[in-house]
């Protein structure tokens, strides 16, 4: 459905441009952006496995996307399964570095001022640095190569595309109909990671997870547009469920210990909370220690 959608919106945008309707592109690019987002989401749950039954092609849709993204997919798979098994830890690579006490706080604020507003290079290469740095926890000799291979890939591919619209000198259309919409889409999904979990210090999922359950019309698009992952708890307290089945377990988010929190109403109320602690960006239990030490 999503990637029909898309279709349908990259026509539209093809014909606003030939015809300059630039008024029109732009509330399309929005749109576009919001889908490219849901694509994202798709990736991950490739990742998880669970994007489609058959398995060659999950792989196959993990690796298109991760292609236009500019990321490799058995690299972000590598790195996911460390924000899985260690929420909020300082193991967790995808929460760098945010999780980690020792690192200042301006290098804390430079990271998520880089991640939130240049999503798009910023995410591949916080997963390269997991992936190249010393003591990398990619160790698999097979993964890795696999890794090279995905990232020699995208390198061909984006050539044959820079090459491609050169030669037609259509630079106006990849704009519009690519890099505008993923640009903001690499944001959206960089928003929503940081509302999911960022400013929270919680030894549980849901002390850990901002999960947002929406009663309105417009929310439950909202969310099946977004593969119901505002669900986000359910999906961290059971990372087998497909998709369609999140919604179906909204009683795990149901608080159970103090410093457990209730499901937002909106992404709206989830982002006012978000945005009090990003003066001082951090993630997990780790820092209710530190802080005495610190001080």
């Amino acid at each position: 459905m999503i990637v029909f959608a898309l279709l349908v919106i990259q026509v539209a945008l093809g014909v606003t441009l030939h015809r300059g309707l630039i008024w029109l592109a732009v509330p399309l690019v929005l749109v576009a952006s919001h889908l490219m987002h849901g694509l994202l989401i798709g990736f991950h749950e490739a990742s998880h496995g669970m994007l489609r039954k058959n398995r060659r092609l999950n792989e196959a849709d993990g690796i298109i996307i991760g292609t236009f993204s500019f990321m490799s997919f058995s690299l972000y798979r590598a790195v996911h399964q460390t924000h899985h098994a260690h929420l909020a830890a300082e193991r967790d690579e995808e929460l760098w570095p945010f999780v980690v006490p020792g690192i200042p706080r301006w290098a804390r604020r430079l990271a998520a001022f880089s991640e939130l507003t240049a999503g798009l290079i910023y995410s591949p290469l916080l997963f390269l640095r997991s992936f190249l740095r010393a003591g990398s926890r990619v160790r698999s000799k097979k993964v890795r190569r696999r890794i090279w291979a995905e990232l020699a890939l995208i390198a061909f591919v984006w050539i044959g595309i820079v090459t491609a619209v050169a030669w037609w000198h259509a630079w106006s259309y990849f704009l519009w109909m690519y890099l505008a919409p993923a640009v903001l889409a690499a944001n959206l999904q960089n928003w929503r990671k940081y509302i999911e979990h960022v400013g929270l210090s919680g030894s549980t999922v849901n002390s850990s997870t901002r999960s947002i359950v929406s009663e309105g019309l417009l929310g439950r698009l909202v969310s099946l547009t977004l593969l119901h992952e505002p669900y986000h708890g359910v999906h961290h307290q059971q990372a087998g469920l497909p998709h369609p089945e999140l919604p179906r377990f909204v009683s795990k988010l149901k608080p159970v210990t103090p410093d457990e929190r209730f499901p937002y109403p909106s992404y709206r109320h989830a982002l006012l909370d978000l945005l009090r602690s990003l003066a001082d960006p951090r993630a997990g239990a780790q820092w209710r220690v530190a802080e005495p030490a610190q001080a």
